[in-house]
């Protein structure tokens, strides 16, 4: 299992952008969460199988319609956290 720390900024917040990242982890089997940051960002925590983050990743840079990426920060690590879902904080 992988652990990535992905920030995503451009214009993903208030455009469903969270939400999108929820619906493509449970797609791929893909667990951890996405929360809004104060600069306007997303910052997403993914762990799952390089077969299933790679895709989870694809999808992210992609986005949904109402979004528009500018920049992802990707960092790799070890597994600190089991998560049983991906959810969405507040």
């Amino acid at each position: 299992m992988i652990q990535l720390h992905i920030i995503v900024s451009g214009k993903v917040q208030g455009v469903g952008y969270r939400y999108f990242s929820q619906m493509k982890a449970v797609q791929y089997g893909v667990t951890g969460w996405a929360k809004n940051l104060a600069d306007n960002s997303v910052e997403i925590v993914a762990v799952g199988s390089k077969d299933q983050l790679d895709p989870f990743v694809e999808e992210l840079r992609i986005g949904n319609p109402f979004s528009k990426i500018s920049d992802m920060e990707i960092t790799e690590s070890e597994v600190t956290e089991q998560f049983n879902s991906f959810t969405i904080k507040y």
